[in-house]
């Protein structure tokens, strides 16, 4: 029986149990699948008046805003959880601190296609998705009252979705949340010691020792993180250098395209359907450039859950080795 560990992310500083001796294939699972179709769906070409009114859109020649015609669409999120409108009237009451919840929460709607995800889309069509990701951050920078964005993706209702249709989501800060600073303080520390950025080391030694490779496209890997939390979980990374995904340029946005969508459909092939969530982590708006921090994705199949142990620790209990979840993923065939 092979030993448990401890392993450390680098990244964060957080320790992750690496349960070998309670591993299990992916068909041992429990798992929450992505579900079925609704009868109505809010997000289909023809509903547009089931929606809040559009804020940008890409589509057809000649089709006009909050009609049909949109190959992809960006709508304000019915129930905000942050509000464009107001000052942040920052105050203080007793020890503790608030502020008004200014800030911005947009969905944008990936496909016209009523299914889960947009693996069944075109690389072309991913991309487009993908540039509206870095059109709607460009655009909110410019408001300085904003710090942050946080671009992410819920596909399946156990990974937070309410909507079946494949959408993702933006929220907008105007703080930079307590996870990002601990990344960037961590990525600072490793670079004043090492005079490198933490992640293109970490992209060097994965493609070096291959065990936790999953995909490598050219100018991306796709990789299972050595301190994983959860099974299966995976992060891509671009090789070269770069603190903001909005910095990304034409060329590089299809390779992203083409190595996220093949990543995302061997998740969803070789687990099952199961539900799943992916973030993008980019350095704050007016940080500019920053030689210590890399922009990257993470990707999180919800195979396990938080239990006391987890709450109380802040520990997670992995049962399957990133070694060997990278080794199946990389088997799947789509």
């Amino acid at each position: 029986m092979i030993p448990s560990e401890l392993r450390k992310d680098p990244l964060s500083s957080r320790w992750v149990i690496i349960a070998a001796e309670r591993a299990k294939r992916p068909t041992d699972f429990d798992t929450d699948s992505i579900g079925d179709p609704p009868v109505f769906d809010p997000f289909s070409p023809g509903n547009e008046d089931k929606t809040p009114p559009e804020i940008a859109s890409y589509r057809k020649s000649g089709t006009l805003p909050n009609k049909a015609g949109w190959r992809v669409r960006v709508v304000p999120n019915k129930y905000p959880a942050l509000q464009i409108e107001g000052g942040l009237n920052k105050r203080g009451e007793g020890i503790y601190d608030r502020m008004q919840g200014v800030g911005a929460h947009e969905v944008i709607i990936d496909t016209p296609e009523c299914a889960p995800s947009f693996t069944g889309s075109t690389d072309e069509h991913v991309q487009e998705v993908l540039w509206m990701y870095r059109d709607r951050l460009v655009d909110l920078s410019r408001d300085k009252r904003l710090k942050y964005g946080m671009l992410f993706k819920n596909v399946g209702r156990a990974a937070g979705a309410t909507v079946y249709h494949s959408h993702s989501q933006l929220i907008v800060m105007p703080i930079v949340p307590d996870l990002i600073e601990e990344k960037l303080a961590a990525c600072k520390k490793f670079f004043d010691y090492r005079g490198r950025c933490l992640l293109c080391d970490i992209a060097l030694q994965e493609l070096e020792q291959k065990s936790r490779l999953i995909v490598d496209s050219g100018q991306f890997i796709a990789f299972a993180p050595y301190a994983a939390r959860t099974p299966f979980e995976t992060c891509i990374v671009p090789k070269n250098h770069a603190s903001h995904f909005e910095s990304i340029n034409q060329p590089l946005c299809e390779e992203l395209a083409y190595i996220l969508k093949r990543t995302m459909a061997k998740i969803e092939k070789g687990l099952k359907n199961v539900a799943y969530n992916y973030m993008f982590f980019t350095a704050p708006f007016h940080a500019g450039e920053q030689p210590h921090f890399h922009w990257h994705i993470e990707l999180v199949p919800r195979l396990t859950r938080q239990a006391g142990f987890e709450w109380g620790t802040g520990f997670h209990i992995n049962p399957v080795p990133p070694e060997d979840a990278a080794e199946f993923l990389r088997s799947v065939k789509i």
